[in-house]
């Protein structure tokens, strides 16, 4: 039986969650998937989509979700709802450039993880960060993403690789796994193809309620298109051997855009992949 349990990122299925929660959420679980991530809650209190969750013997394992909203007034509300839904961790999705070393604000931005990473910790959710590809972007020498891990204490934000970006990146997703073995317990197995690596964002931004903002560049230049996992570039096998090595817990599937196929069929496609490598 395999160590790991396997997830997949909800924003895969933002379009069917949007039009029928539960519903998407036994598709999933008749995949055998064990786990979800939430990117957005569509309109559920905690508590329904927790009853939901449990009726399909799913888990909800982690969120998506900036941290600003654990910084207000209603920072406990926040952390609250991740207690009810029963989450394990809270994964920072996006945080844009100009937060990263070399900006003035940096300081700041380290300050306000730290804080919020604590906040999560005493109520017993751990707090992630999950990357694009700029964060290997450098500054004086280093990656944005070596700099934030080593700013942050790792008991207050650990990591959330995205197996795509970091590989799109021009960088080995085995080697960024060994790097963060002992901060990492939750890693995301995402596929593409492209005619280059280090081609440019081609990815979409999104609101913390799972809602696109729009297409950071466009994708046909470089060809770049998502793909079920094991139908793009990356060597899964050799991701799986690292992470088993790393003693990562969770494999969480995730595919921002299906251009081959319905997102439900690619979300079977890959738990199908998965199943073949004795996952």
């Amino acid at each position: 039986m395999s160590k790991f349990k396997i997830g997949i990122q909800l924003y895969t299925l933002r379009e069917e969650m949007e039009k029928d929660v539960e519903a998407t959420l036994k598709a999933v679980a008749e995949m055998g998937y064990d786990c979800v991530e939430f990117a957005g809650y569509f309109g559920k209190t905690a508590e329904e989509m927790k009853a939901l969750l449990d009726r399909y013997g799913l888990e909800a394992i982690s969120v998506h979700q900036g941290y600003d909203p654990f910084i207000g007034a209603d920072a406990q509300a926040q952390v609250d709802y991740l207690k009810t839904l029963g989450v394990k961790f809270c994964a920072i999705p996006w945080m844009g450039v100009e937060k990263h070393a070399g900006n003035d604000v940096y300081p700041q931005t380290v300050e306000e993880i730290t804080k919020v990473g604590k906040l999560l910790k005493d109520n017993g959710i751990q707090l992630l960060y999950h990357n694009h590809d700029f964060e290997f972007e450098t500054f004086e020498g280093k990656y944005l993403l070596d700099w934030l891990y080593e700013s942050v204490p790792a008991e207050y934000l650990q990591t959330e690789l995205d197996c795509c970006w970091v590989k799109y990146a021009g960088e080995e997703p085995v080697k960024y796994i060994k790097k963060y073995a002992d901060r990492a317990d939750v890693l995301h197995l995402k596929d593409f193809v492209c005619k280059s690596l280090k081609g440019g964002p081609v990815y979409d931004l999104i609101d913390e309620d799972g809602k696109e903002l729009g297409t950071e560049t466009t994708t046909e230049d470089n060809g770049f298109e998502f793909r079920p996992v094991g139908q793009g570039l990356q060597d899964f096998p050799s991701i799986i051997k690292a992470a088993e090595e790393a003693g990562i817990s969770y494999l969480i599937v995730e595919q921002d855009s299906w251009p081959t196929c319905p997102a439900l069929e690619a979300a079977k496609q890959s738990r199908e992949y998965l199943k073949t490598l004795g996952l």
